[in-house]
Parts: structure tokens; C-alpha cells; sequence
């Protein structure tokens, strides 16, 4: 099943997927204009302004990059034989890159790819499952029951919502495990959500 929406500045699954760098602007902005704001009202709608401009700076400096997240992903996976992606984003905060988690048995390992060249930038962090928070865990140790990959979501969604994907993982949402990929296309942002088949007898939230 494959659900498409268009992102709005308030969507939950943005900050979390795309705009870890770009909020550090939106953030700024938004800070200044609470503190002066009167009501709460003027204050939502001054956040959502600084949102929807902190998107249309990622939308404008993903146009120009030469590496797409699909090349990134295979990238970031060739580092370590046998292991796939877990989660990738698309970041501004300095040159624009990707941050790729990648998992094989219980190591998690977490990458920058430089979004114009495809090489390894920064240093590269390991940490194991047990490192992970409850829901974080769940979600990739139920990756190893599900047998599409986030390399075949992408590719499903970028074909829906006409545009190229910037960042996807995998969201338990109503108690559902769902792969959640950000698209973008024209000026704006898509959400689809695609539910793989289910998960074997084993349940990831018993992990």
C-alpha cells in the first residue's frame, strides 16, 4: 500500500527525517520571533513561516547536488559488506551531505556522504543495538523481518510522487510498521508512506 501526501511545515515526520540542519537556522528565527510574540497565535504562524522557509532552503540546495540518495545509500552500504540502510537524510548544515545509518547483525554505523562528490566526509560513528532507545530499535531490528529494502522504497516513491527522494527510514505509526520516504518534487515536499508486507512471527517490538 503506498500513501502519498504533501508535506505541510508541520508534519511530524519532517524535522526527524530532513531538517536536522536546516532547523538550525529555522530555530534562530523562530526563538526571536516567540520572544516577541504576543499571542500564540502570531507565534505559531511566525514558526510555520520560519518552516516553510527553512524547506524551500533545503529544496533549493538539494536541486543543485549531483549524488542521489539512492547512490548514497549504495555508498554507504559497500562500507560494510552485507549491511543495509536503516535511515538517510539530506543535511545543509555546511556542505550539503547525507547522514546514512547502516546496520549488519548488531553493529549500527553512521556516515556522511558528501552529496556532490560521493565520497566519506567526517568521521564515522559505531555504536551497537543496545545503544539504541526502545523505538529506535524496534524499528531497525524489525528491518531484518521485512524483506523490501528502504533501496526499493525509495524507488517505488520517487516513481509515485514524481520527484527524488532526500530522506527515508522506517516509522512505526498506529501500531504499524511503515517505510516513510520524503520526496522531493517541484517546489514542494511529498510524503509517501508504503507498508511492507508483514513482519515474520518474530516481532520486532518483543526486541
Amino acid at each position: 500500500m503506498t500513501n502519498q501526501t504533501e508535506i505541510d511545515p508541520m508534519s511530524k515526520h519532517l524535522f526527524a527525517l530532513i531538517m536536522w540542519s536546516a532547523t538550525l537556522a529555522a530555530t534562530a528565527a523562530v526563538a526571536d520571533v516567540q520572544k516577541s510574540a504576543d499571542a500564540d497565535g502570531r507565534s505559531a504562524s511566525a514558526q510555520s513561516q520560519a518552516e516553510e522557509a527553512a524547506i524551500q532552503r533545503v529544496l533549493s540546495e538539494f536541486r543543485t547536488i549531483r549524488v542521489p540518495l539512492s547512490r548514497a545509500m549504495a555508498i554507504a552500504e559497500r562500507l560494510h559488506g552485507g549491511s543495509k540502510t536503516a535511515d538517510i537524510s539530506f543535511e545543509i548544515d555546511g556542505p550539503p551531505v547525507y547522514r546514512v545509518r547502516t546496520i549488519r547483525n548488531e553493529h549500527v554505523w553512521e556516515n556522511a556522504i558528501d552529496a556532490n562528490t560521493g565520497s566519506i566526509t567526517g568521521k564515522e560513528t559505531t555504536s551497537s543495538l543496545k545503544e539504541l532507545d526502545r523505538n529506535d530499535l524496534a524499528n531497525i531490528v524489525a528491518l531484518k523481518w521485512i524483506k523490501p529494502e528502504l533501496s526499493d522504497a525509495v524507488e517505488v516513491a520517487e516513481r509515485a510522487a514524481a520527484g527524488s527522494a532526500l530522506a527515508g527510514g522506517l516509522i512505526r505509526q498506529d501500531g504499524k510498521l511503515n517505510f516513510v520516504v520524503v520526496v522531493a518534487s517541484g517546489d514542494h515536499l511529498k510524503e509517501v508512506l508504503l507498508e511492507p508486507p508483514k513482519v515474520g512471527k518474530q516481532d520486532a517490538s518483543r526486541h
